[in-house]
């Protein structure tokens, strides 16, 4: 297997030429996949090409529009760090905190977490509740999308032949007094998220503040991140009560339809889903 580390983007394209090339960022997903295909099938591509190395996909910055332009080869470590994200995402920051171990953090992508599709990704919730967009380069250009159009089920995205995912743009949103991320796993840590769900809540100012906008992604419990557009209008001019998120989590319950798998059954990630919306009574 040849190991290309192109230094930047026409070094890359030039390389995404070569036969069966696939991409690598920190492999914490891919490597395992190679092994287990090369364990069964004495199979896997004939040309790593690496992404680490070329700027154009690294680093943290506000766009012109006010977005912060997360690198799609920054490591989680690396943007759990960064005090722009950790100031203005905190959603996101919760999410990452939580991803995996110290090592994995460390090698890690937030562009691999992206492209890897995994309905159980922790970034993926908090990154579709803001409304994220992906930036899709290629000799061709660049093109923007919203993630929750980019993601189309575990595995698949709707990137193109030639095409690198080069970032993620991510609207601070300050406008949310409400900012949460919270995932329930088989254990305490190091867990691969049964549930999760990431809440964004604008309040009414006043001394009895009521919900004026929700926006509710869930992970784990369907074939791409989950929205219940009824449960979050559900929430919409109600206090922030345990009878009002009760009956918005009654909503998610009726309407979610997760599946069973090794890690737990569809009822028990149904009732999860709605108890997660209930812990916002606790904020």
């Amino acid at each position: 297997m040849n190991v290309l580390t192109p230094r930047d983007l026409p070094e890359l394209f030039a390389a995404l030429q070569a036969p069966q090339a696939q991409l690598l960022a920190g492999g914490t997903d891919l490597l395992v996949r190679l092994r287990a295909a090369q364990a069964t099938s004495g199979q896997g591509p004939q040309t790593l090409v690496r992404l680490d190395g070329i700027s154009a996909l690294r680093g943290v910055e506000r766009t012109p529009d006010g977005c912060l332009r997360l690198g799609a080869a920054c490591t989680h470590a690396e943007l759990l760090a960064h005090p722009l994200l950790r100031a203005e995402l905190p959603e996101l920051a919760a999410a990452l905190a939580e991803l995996g171990s110290p090592p994995i953090r460390n090698m890690g992508t937030l562009g691999g977490n992206i492209c890897t599709a995994s309905p159980a990704g922790d970034t993926l919730p908090p990154l579709v509740a803001l409304g994220a967009e992906v930036e899709l380069i290629s000799t061709l250009g660049v093109r923007r999308m919203a993630l929750a159009d980019f993601i189309t089920g575990p595995g698949r995205t709707r990137l193109e032949p030639g095409e690198v995912l080069a970032a993620a743009l991510a609207p601070p949103r300050p406008e949310f007094e409400v900012r949460r991320f919270e995932k329930v796993g088989r254990r305490s840590a190091l867990a691969v998220a049964v549930v999760s769900l990431a809440a964004l809540l604008r309040l009414e100012r006043g001394r009895v503040p009521r919900v004026l906008e929700a926006r509710l992604a869930w992970g784990s419990v369907g074939p791409t991140v989950w929205r219940c557009p009824e449960a979050e209008a559900a929430l919409v001019g109600q206090r922030l009560t345990l009878g009002a998120l009760g009956r918005a989590a009654a909503i998610a319950r009726a309407q979610v339809q997760p599946i069973d798998d090794l890690r737990a059954s569809a009822e028990y990630r149904r009732q999860v889903a709605g108890n997660l919306l209930l812990r916002l009574a606790m904020l």
